[in-house]
């Protein structure tokens, strides 16, 4: 029995010179892609007439092609301004994910494993997706941690990183949460297993300071900037779950949501505080102004 390969939203793909519709196929089984997952990717948002931060995103994607060991076909300009155009081609009711990507078609030249850095491939892939931002999520302390740079890509917005979160997130729905408290090999609070967290102790905002074990978001230094502008005291600091345990307030950054309050950790129930409310209002606020999206 085939499985259906169409999309669940409308989607638009430019690949190759052209605007395609819908799920085209892209690679086949000999590709390095699909074998041995030479997969990068970033998101950026567009709602309100607004894709806040794209230029950061795009500026982001290629990054993580080199250091994935593959060559930008594209100028991070050129991948906005194509975003753009591509936003004309939907109705404008809905929000729309926007997801530039780059990928390897073949193995260097003497080893099948490492990508070839003159086979690269582009495509940007635009698709439906509803805001959820602000919707209340609940969490769990996964037994899976993030993987240090010395045992993976960390360091891009790599596809090979996601079946990790998304064992962390299986786990998660198994015990009747919605996602997973990641810790990095440490032991300290990383992220979640979606998203970039933060926590309230005191008045004093905290989230965990960058070590190269999680991707510390656009979206998460665009809130920590604003929570500042507005006078909190944001402090990047090394965090246990004891500390996210005893927090005021729990929230959630994330380029897909925006800003989430958590409800509950394990076995503590939470409200969602005004701490996260603020940070949320601040985004919005600030993503409505000019300059600070493309139109």
């Amino acid at each position: 029995m085939s499985v259906d390969t169409a999309p669940r939203s409308p989607t638009w793909t430019y690949v190759d010179g052209q605007w395609l519709p819908g799920n085209p196929p892209l690679i086949g089984p000999t590709s390095h892609a699909m074998w041995l997952a030479s997969t990068v990717f970033d998101g950026a948002r567009w709602f309100n007439g607004l894709a806040p931060d794209l230029d950061l995103h795009c500026q982001r994607v290629n990054r993580s092609a080199i250091a994935m060991g593959m060559k930008p076909t594209m100028t991070p300009e050129e991948i906005e301004q194509l975003a753009l155009e591509g936003v004309t081609r939907f109705d404008g009711n809905t929000a729309i994910y926007i997801k530039p990507m780059y990928w390897a078609e073949h193995g260097m030249p003497g080893s099948i494993v490492a990508p070839d850095a003159a086979s690269t491939r582009f495509a940007l892939c635009l698709f439906e997706a509803p805001m959820d931002a602000g919707a209340p999520v609940t969490l769990t302390v996964s037994s899976l941690r993030r993987p240090s740079p010395e045992t993976a890509m960390t360091d891009a917005k790599a596809g090979s990183l996601y079946p990790n979160s998304g064992r962390a997130i299986l786990e998660a729905r198994s015990r009747g949460f919605g996602g997973a408290l990641m810790l990095d090999m440490n032991g300290n609070v990383a992220e979640t297993s979606s998203a970039n967290v933060f926590m309230v102790k005191d008045g004093v905002v905290f989230t965990p300071v960058p070590n190269r074990t999680f991707l510390a978001g656009i979206t998460r230094s665009r809130v920590m900037g604003l929570l500042r502008q507005a006078g909190f005291d944001v402090r990047e600091a090394t965090l246990s779950v004891e500390d996210f345990r005893e927090a005021d307030e729990i929230f959630c950054s994330g380029n897909y949501s925006k800003v989430s309050p958590v409800t509950k950790l394990d076995d503590r129930e939470l409200q969602a505080g005004p701490v996260a409310r603020k940070a949320l209002d601040l985004y919005m606020e600030w993503s409505a102004k000019p300059g600070a999206g493309a139109e």
